[in-house]
């Protein structure tokens, strides 16, 4: 049981609401409270002191996510149709390198500090993971040469969030150390609804049958090449999914803090082998209202 924050600050609720780690560190609070770039030294310090406050607690540090809905000005991403679709996250960092390297180097001197780990937010096929692992590697070289401290062996791991990456998903876990599925968007991409426009917010729904199936596609690749998968999206809190992700092998959840101990209260009320029959038995549905009224009707399993 994993917590999201988004700035340092966020972790006494983490401390307090007895969270495992945290699954998502958003890292562009740091970028969205500036007007101009912040530098590596400002990068460091915060995400050293949350290693240092969570103690030897996993911390996954989303690299750069903006562009979408989150504009930064000073960054000139431009107008586009699209926004979603368009120059955001991970795309960006390949193209402003210069961005990308300041980041990891905050990052992997601040691993010297705790458990510090790195996750690639929307990564949509093998290219694009390549590409950012190499980076990577070459901020790694530059500070070993320096004669800088970092964890050499810190994990690496990737967002779930775009479906060419759930239905890649067995080849990307060859790559990674671990998976985590960002539902927020998956959802929106796989349905190609747009999940902030009002008009048909009806049709944005974590119980879509295609959601589910990739959910579970992604949690059986990764565990086929031995790797962790955990889901930092707003259906890990859902209280009426929780038992079917379970059966599904989900093996972290992480959520806002306070929905932590709630969430806690029903897995560990939760029969697993009732709950792998129950997520089977959700598989087999095809429309969202037959899989709703099932679980509500299930209710034996949710305390």
């Amino acid at each position: 049981m994993s917590a999201n924050i988004g700035s340092p600050e966020d972790i006494e609720n983490v401390l307090k609401y007895g969270a495992d780690g945290v699954g998502l560190f958003r890292s562009e609070f740091l970028y969205m409270n500036s007007s101009s770039l912040p530098t590596e030294e400002e990068q460091f310090e915060s995400y050293s002191q949350v290693a240092k406050k969570i103690k030897n607690k996993p911390v996954i540090i989303r690299t750069l996510d903006v562009g979408g809905d989150k504009n930064l000005p000073y960054l000139d991403i431009g107008t586009e149709m699209n926004p979603f679709l368009g120059y955001r996250a991970i795309r960006v960092c390949l193209v402003r390198q210069d961005i990308f390297k300041s980041q990891l180097r905050a990052i992997l001197r601040a691993s010297a500090f705790g458990n510090l780990r790195i996750m690639f937010p929307m990564i949509s096929g093998l290219e694009e993971l390549l590409s950012a692992k190499l980076i990577l590697e070459e901020v790694k070289t530059d500070l070993l040469e320096k004669h800088i401290s970092f964890n050499k062996n810190i994990e690496i791991g990737i967002m779930i969030e775009i479906p060419s990456a759930a239905i890649m998903s067995d080849v990307l876990a060859k790559e990674v150390d671990f998976f985590s599925i960002g539902t927020n968007d998956l959802i929106q991409y796989t349905i190609a609804v747009d999940r902030l426009n009002d008009k048909i917010a009806n049709l944005y729904d974590p119980y879509n049958p295609a959601v589910l199936r990739l959910i579970k596609l992604v949690i059986a690749n990764g565990h086929k090449e031995g790797i962790k998968v955990c889901m930092c999206g707003e259906a890990a809190a859902d209280l009426k999914l929780i038992p079917v992700l379970l059966g599904f092998g989900l093996d972290e959840f992480s959520m806002s803090p306070s929905s932590i101990l709630r969430s806690r209260q029903i897995i560990s009320s939760i029969n697993y082998s009732e709950a792998k029959e129950l997520s089977e038995k959700v598989l087999s549905f095809t429309k969202i209202e037959e899989i709703k009224v099932f679980l509500e009707s299930s209710s034996k399993i949710i305390i």
